[in-house]
C-alpha cells in the first residue's frame, strides 16, 4: 500500500533524512519510532504529500505522492500532532467542511457523517463547538476528519500525546479499530503503546532506518542472549553466587521488591538452562515461585538502537 524508496530531504545543506526505504502492506498497523529530530514527522509529511522530497520517491495505493499527488491524497488521510482545527465551529460543521475541501459530493458527506461520528463517539457533541471540547475530544476530531473520505492509509503523528488516561484509552481501541479496515503509520514516543497497537516497528535515528521488523523479531535478533526470570524463595546472599556458578550463565541480576527476590539470568545464546537452574534451587532446599524466558522490551531495543551505550 505504502512504498517508499531512496527517501531524501534537507533543510537548508542539512539532511533530515537520508536514503530511506520501507513499505507498509495493506491493512497493517506500522509504528514508526524514533527520538526527537530523528526524522519522524519529515517522512510523515512527504508520505501524505505535505510536502516534496529532496529526491526519492513515495507510492500510496501505486499512485506517486508528487507526479499524481492529487490522486495520492485521495487516499491519505492525516493527524498532525497539532491537530488543524477551527475552534469556532462545530463538530458537525467542522466535518462538512473537511469532506467539501476533500472533494466530497454533499450527499457522500451527509451519508459518512454519522458514520465517522459513531466511530469516533463523539455523537454526544456533534453540536458543540470545538473550541469548548477537552484536549481528548479535539484530538477525536482530529481523527474524524482525517478518516472522513474513508481513506486507505491512516497516518497518526503522536496521536495520544497530552490527553489524559481515560482518553488515551479510548484513543488506542478506536486507532485498533480504524488498523482491521485501513493501513496505518503510527508515530508515538509511547513505546508500551507501540507495543500494543503495531503489527511491525520501524525505528528510525539521525535521519536513517535503522532497525525494521515485529517487536518479537526484534528482541531476538538484537539480544544475542536468552534471557529467563527467575522467583526464589531463598537468601539472595546465598541465592546469587549459586546462580552465577552454573555453566552457561553469563549474568544474574537481582531484584527485591517488597520480599520477593527475582533473578533475571542472562544466558549463553541456545542454551536452555531452566532444567540446571531449578534443580540447583531444589537441591539447596529453596522454593522455586516462578521461571520464565523473557525477552527484550521496545524500550530497551530502542535505547540499544539509538544510543551507543551498552545495555
Amino acid at each position: 500500500m505504502i512504498q517508499a524508496e531512496g527517501l531524501t530531504h534537507y533543510y537548508g545543506p542539512y539532511p533530515a533524512i537520508q536514503d530511506v526505504n520501507f513499505g507498509v502492506r495493506k491493512g497493517e498497523i506500522l509504528g514508526f519510532l524514533g527520538p526527537n529530530g530523528a526524522g519522524k514527522t519529515t517522512t510523515m509529511r512527504i508520505i501524505t504529500g505535505f510536502m516534496p522530497p529532496t529526491r526519492g520517491t513515495v507510492t500510496l495505493d501505486g499512485f506517486d505522492v508528487v507526479e499524481q499527488s492529487l490522486d495520492a491524497r485521495r487516499r491519505v488521510g492525516y493527524l498532525p500532532e497539532t491537530v488543524p482545527l477551527y475552534t469556532d465551529m462545530s463538530v458537525n460543521g467542522y466535518l462538512k467542511y473537511m469532506g467539501t475541501l476533500r472533494g466530497m459530493p454533499p450527499k457522500d458527506i451527509k451519508a459518512r457523517l454519522g458514520d465517522v461520528i459513531d466511530v469516533c463517539r463523539l455523537g454526544d457533541y456533534r453540536k458543540t463547538q470545538i473550541g469548548k471540547l477537552s484536549k481528548g475530544f479535539r484530538q477525536r476530531v482530529g481523527i474524524a476528519q482525517a478518516i472522513i473520505h474513508q481513506p486507505q492509509v491512516l497516518v497518526l503523528d503522536e496521536p495520544t500525546i497530552g490527553i489524559d488516561p481515560i482518553q488515551v484509552v479510548e484513543t488506542r481501541r478506536l486507532i485498533k479499530d480504524l488498523g482491521s479496515e485501513q493501513t496505518v503509520v503510527l508515530s508515538s514516543h509511547i513505546l508500551p503503546e507501540v507495543s500494543m497497537l503495531c503489527d511491525r516497528v520501524l525505528i528510525i535515528n539521525e535521519g536513517r532506518i535503522v532497525a525494521e521488523d515485529t517487536p518479537k523479531n526484534l528482541a531476538e535478533g538484537l539480544q544475542g542472549v536468552d534471557r529467563l526470570e527467575v522467583e526464589v524463595g531463598g537468601p539472595a546472599a546465598e541465592v546469587l553466587p549459586v546462580l552465577r556458578a552454573i555453566s552457561g550463565v553469563n549474568e544474574v541480576n537481582h531484584i527485591n521488591q517488597d520480599g520477593r527476590h527475582t533473578y533475571i539470568i542472562q544466558a549463553q545464546s541456545g542454551q536452555d538452562l531452566r532444567d540446571a537452574i531449578s534443580q540447583e534451587i531444589v537441591s539447596n532446599g529453596w522454593s522455586l515461585r516462578g521461571l520464565q524466558m523473557v525477552g527484550m522490551s521496545l524500550e530497551e531495543i530502542f535505547l540499544r538502537l539509538t544510543t551507543h551505550e551498552e545495555l
